[in-house]
């Protein structure tokens, strides 16, 4: 076929599927990026940090989880609560309703008082919230077994989720602020929240199909639950936060002192424990200790009073630092006029002590003891805590500083109120001080 001109013209057809073509790829294009205006921060992925999307992809999945998991649970509670007033009126069954979502927020508005906490222990707190919001479930499940005990069993139920979603409000803010690159966190805030709801829609449709066909609440709540907080405990461990934390702070200065160097955002985040509660009370270190709990009895003071004036008070420092073998534990005693400088390089101080002691302890466990004595804990002597204190005190001289600077060169923001230091202060009445 011949055109104007004597050019050689395309088929019709041809013609016909060139633009079906360039159409459907125009509304494909279309429909993307009406999908990305609603799950993705604008000018993504430049708009967010790397850890983004493991973060928001664990993130859907407990959301999917947890949506598939209230169908069960909500049949449940209506289930029982019919059965617990079955010659009841509606307005007795709606009174027990009421009483339940009553309970949940007293308990809510009990735990907010914990505010605090949700700074420096986020990541162990969101994922203990989310072992709550479980146990939560599972009692409101087993109103179903014991449907005369509907109310009891539902309150407890909804005080544990509501305390479970005041832990999770509180730690969503730091971790879509640790995401967003720039002034975006309302972005990235709104688009992480459209896809867990997204996700939480489709877990629910996809239980409300599986649920008509009558399948075991056993045999389903042990196969949702499990995958709930395994995509918590991975959500969790995906999230890279810039501040040092008391964990996140331990795993720099060990890292430190064995290889000279700080662990990176990424390495540090990873290696942080996610299983230790913030209310353990087992930790090998104290912040800003009473003098009673750091000496066993006066004469300890005494004897290692001279070391401390000497390695301590004429460097002018606002912290002393010992050792309690009674309870296996450092503390760290801050001078009325310690300030967040001096706090820092206190906890400083406190796990380079440990890690001698530690080292000294796992050298001694090696040396081949027999008999009884190699059942016994190894305690060190006064003579071998004042040895240990004098060596940190040269260490802490010369390394606190490049700490600080490799620290900072790895990007991490160190702050001494996440490392929640205690409120007690030794006063003291030198004048060089």
């Amino acid at each position: 076929m011949m055109g104007l001109g004597g050019r050689k013209q395309p088929p019709q057809g041809t013609i016909s599927k060139v633009a079906i073509i360039h159409f459907v790829n125009a509304v494909v294009q279309e429909l993307v990026s009406f999908i990305r205006s609603y799950v993705v921060p604008e000018g993504f992925p430049d708009s967010v940090t790397p850890s983004y999307v493991p973060y928001m992809t664990w993130r859907a999945l407990k959301y999917f989880f947890g949506g598939a998991m209230s169908v069960f649970t909500t049949r449940t509670l209506l289930s029982s609560v019919g059965v617990s007033r079955n010659k009841a009126v509606s307005g007795a069954v709606a009174i027990n309703w009421i009483l339940k979502d009553g309970a949940g927020r007293v308990g809510k508005m009990l735990f907010a008082r914990q505010g605090k906490k949700f700074d420096y222990d986020l990541k162990q707190l969101r994922f203990a919230g989310d072992l709550l919001m479980e146990l939560g479930a599972g009692v409101e499940l087993a109103t179903s077994a014991l449907p005369h005990l509907f109310l009891p069993l539902a309150c407890a139920a909804n005080v544990a989720k509501n305390v479970a979603a005041v832990t999770s409000t509180s730690t969503r803010a730091p971790i879509y602020k640790a995401y967003a690159k720039g002034e975006n966190i309302g972005d990235v805030t709104a688009k992480g929240e459209c896809v867990a709801n997204i996700a939480d829609l489709l877990g629910t449709g996809l239980s409300i199909l599986i649920s008509k066909r009558n399948p075991s609440l056993v045999a389903s709540f042990a196969l949702l639950s499990c995958g709930y907080i395994f995509s918590s405990y991975q959500e969790v461990r995906s999230v890279v936060l810039h501040t040092l934390n008391r964990a996140r702070f331990s795993v720099a200065v060990d890292t430190f002192l064995e290889t000279g160097q700080v662990p990176s955002l990424v390495e540090g985040n990873s290696k942080e424990t996610i299983f230790s509660p913030p209310w353990s009370k087992n930790a090998p270190m104290v912040l800003g200790s009473r003098f009673r709990d750091a000496f066993q009895d006066p004469e300890t003071f005494l004897s290692l009073q001279p070391l401390f004036e000497v390695q301590i008070f004429e460097l002018k420092e606002r912290y002393i630092v010992t050792y309690n073998p009674s309870r296996d534990k450092v503390y760290a005693l801050l001078k009325d006029r310690a300030e967040s400088e001096d706090i820092l390089k206190a906890a400083f101080h406190c796990h380079v002590l440990l890690h001698f002691i530690r080292s000294s302890n796992l050298k001694n466990s090696n040396c081949g003891s027999t008999g009884l004595n190699k059942y016994l804990p190894n305690v060190p002597s006064t003579t071998d805590i004042e040895a240990h204190i004098a060596k940190s005190c040269k260490v802490v001289s010369t390394s606190y500083g490049a700490f600080k600077g490799k620290a900072a060169e790895q990007g991490w923001v160190m702050s001494d109120s996440l490392l929640n230091p205690g409120r007690a202060r030794l006063l003291c009445r030198s004048q060089a001080d």
